[in-house]
């Protein structure tokens, strides 16, 4: 086993494209450091609905120069298969180790396969790329990120045609012709001959923005802004500038990309102690709202004044609010979330007479739902212009939130007061989450069995009503890896992340709200249900 695993590692060695990863995995070989090589040589890194993501290093395990060569390879083949040969691949990249050259990779083997590829012009948020594809009526897109992960790791997510992520089949046929390339050498990757686009589809894009907004609407409202050491700065405070916002006060440490993101331990605004430095600089300023992006600018998180704190609003309360907001301009079409995401949408849409939606977790599902006029999911991800980004954007929805709070300023009302306004109307609809993060993933696979063992009969006290094993699908939903419980006042959702070695719990309690004054008692309530489910779901999945 030993001499197979190091007979792998010298043969990849052989082919690496990359100085850097050939250094690294020789040295490993060298020192005989048999247990790292399997780890890196134990199978592949595999290409799935969120494309690739997974920690840079050498070996078919990592994310590395090799490995994107032969998913851009797969992707190509599998373009020409679908009869697009000559067709556009745009080309997007973050600010990350690496991602430059696995763009620049990625261009290579489009243009050597016959294909035509557009590289956008500098890192730039990912929304900029989801907007290209569409505004250049090309047959696919790459954008190379890893999001909000980790430092240490990159990404590739992969687009068609429509804009959107890839979803099934199409990634398992992408993923087939991917094992189908044999050796890198047989990969040809010219040195020219793809394009380097301009600022032409950034100032489309920037262009677009405008109409997320009112003519004629409030400006008013003023922000502290961290790009969160990414990508989203120069395009966000350019977006403000044309809609005639006050400049966003940045947080100047996290200002500019850095790909080790230095002042976070992850760069990731839902993260304990991401947003201190935004807190600490709105303290200084008071602003009506602090913004944040997440490192590739396609997540808007936002946080608001209570009491003498700043809070981080939960993504649940930001796409109600969007969607109450939207429901006040009089727009049509149907509104549409993930299924962990809060039922209030549903609520806001039925009243409004609007359609209302429910798909598995991803963008790439929910920007498929036919007549889409407004999608969110409570990651801090919303759509607020599928024409123009069928994706979440975390800078047409800074946008948005910043004209709701605009509005709501010059009434001397705020967000919170929304969300009370909300509650009253259709309940209160409070969410948290139970997530774990693991080194060994079969601890992840261990709770899941439990749980389908042995599911849970009550929760909290609340009876379970409905327990769901998705794997099987539903009457609205295909098949998926989770677990749907349906409680007398709440639902619980549990499900492996797709991008992160975490097992995710989704909670929510729906709380009546008969008047004004039994907010407070409405929300201790809440609370209270909500910390029990937590316990209670904790125990029964022995996490």
């Amino acid at each position: 086993m030993q001499d197979e695993v190091i007979a792998r590692a010298q043969a990849w060695l052989a082919e690496d494209p990359d100085a850097e990863t050939r250094e690294e995995l020789a040295g490993l070989i060298e020192a005989g450091d048999t247990a790292e090589l399997a780890a890196r040589f134990s199978g592949t890194l595999q290409f799935g609905t969120a494309g690739l993501r997974g920690e840079l290093g050498a070996g078919p395990t990592r994310m590395n120069r090799a490995v994107v060569i032969r998913a851009a390879a797969g992707l190509a083949a599998y373009l020409k298969a679908k009869g697009e040969a000559g067709g556009l691949v745009v080309i997007g990249y973050d600010a990350r180790h690496k991602s430059a050259d696995f763009a620049r990779d990625t261009a290579a083997v489009i243009t050597g396969a016959g294909l035509r590829a557009a590289v956008l012009p500098r890192p730039l948020p990912t929304p900029v790329l989801a907007f290209a594809i569409r505004h250049l009526g090309a047959v696919a897109g790459v954008e190379v990120t890893a999001s909000h992960n980790p430092p240490r790791d990159n990404g590739y997510k992969v687009y068609l045609g429509d804009g959107s992520q890839i979803v099934p089949p199409a990634d398992a046929e992408i993923a087939a012709e991917i094992d189908a390339v044999r050796a890198l050498a047989d990969v040809p990757r010219p040195e020219s001959g793809w394009e380097v686009l301009g600022d032409e589809v950034l100032q489309a894009y920037l262009a677009r923005t405008d109409a997320v907004l009112a003519e004629g609407s409030a400006r008013t409202a003023r922000t502290v802004y961290t790009a969160m050491h990414g990508v989203g700065k120069d395009v966000l405070l350019a977006a403000f500038a044309r809609a005639g916002f006050p400049e966003p006060v940045l947080v100047a440490e996290q200002a500019e990309p850095d790909p080790d993101f230095p002042t976070v331990a992850f760069p990731n605004p839902e993260e304990p102690g991401a947003m201190d430095l935004a807190f600490e600089r709105a303290t200084l300023t008071e602003p009506d709202l602090v913004i944040a992006n997440d490192p590739d600018a396609d997540r808007c998180a936002v946080a608001v004044r209570d009491g003498g704190d700043w809070r981080m609003l939960r993504g649940d309360e930001v796409g109600a609010l969007l969607a109450a907001h939207l429901v006040g301009r009089g727009v049509t079409g149907t509104f549409a979330e993930s299924i962990v995401s809060s039922s209030l949408l549903g609520r806001i849409a039925g009243k409004a007479g609007l359609g209302h939606e429910e798909t598995l977790t991803g963008f790439k599902w929910i920007a498929r739902v036919d007549g889409l006029r407004y999608g969110y999911e409570e990651a801090l991800g919303y759509c607020v212009d599928p024409e123009g980004v069928r994706d979440k954007d975390g800078i047409t929805a800074a946008l948005l939130i910043t004209e709701l709070a605009s509005e709501l300023k010059e009434s001397g009302r705020t967000l919170l007061d929304l969300l009370d306004d909300l509650a009253l109307e259709h309940g209160l609809h409070a969410t948290d989450q139970l997530s774990v993060r693991v080194e060994d993933l079969s601890v992840i696979a261990a709770a899941m069995r439990r749980l389908r063992e042995r599911p849970p009969t009550s929760l909290a006290g609340l009876p379970v009503t409905s327990a769901e094993d998705l794997t099987r699908g539903t009457a609205t939903l295909p098949p998926t890896d989770g677990l749907r419980y349906t409680l007398d006042g709440a639902r619980v959702i549990v499900r492996p992340s797709g991008t992160e070695p975490k097992l995710k719990c989704y909670l929510e309690v729906v709380v009546p709200v008969p008047d004004r004054p039994s907010l407070p008692t409405a929300r201790a309530r809440a609370r209270e249900l909500l910390t029990s489910v937590k316990r209670d779901l904790s125990e029964a999945a022995g996490i």
